[in-house]
């Protein structure tokens, strides 16, 4: 859990589009936005929230895991990344070596980032 993650990214109106619409299935919209040095803060129902600025550094790639509150929005988070212009990492399904329950998805973002969806509980 976080309250928070901040990072930089090389293309920031790609980027936000990219991270708008592939974290819409997971109820993700923006809370507030300033210029593009500032950067754009998007949450869920007010909950922890993701920052992207545009920096022209180029960070580490990090691993980002959303959680998803059913198997179903983590195959919509999967579709919409896809068609935001992500590129697969791992088709959603079973990730029994984490354990029994880990239902997940991977996707790399436009910078290469590896972002998750991943619901833990069993299937409905």
């Amino acid at each position: 859990m976080f309250d928070h993650v901040k990072f930089g990214v090389t293309d920031f109106a790609a980027s936000k589009t990219f991270y708008l619409r592939t974290l819409e299935p997971l109820g993700v919209a923006i809370i507030a936005e300033g210029e593009p040095s500032y950067g754009v803060e998007l949450s869920a129902k007010g909950k922890a929230s993701l920052c992207l600025y545009q920096t022209e550094e180029r960070p580490a790639h990090l691993h980002i895991a959303f959680a998803a509150e059913s198997r179903q929005q983590v195959d919509a988070f999967y579709r919409a990344a896809l068609d935001a212009g992500g590129k697969d990492n791992g088709a959603p399904g079973l990730r029994p070596h984490y354990h029994a329950n880990y239902y997940a998805a991977f996707v790399l973002c436009p910078d290469g980032h590896n972002i998750e969806a991943v619901c833990h509980e069993p299937e409905a």
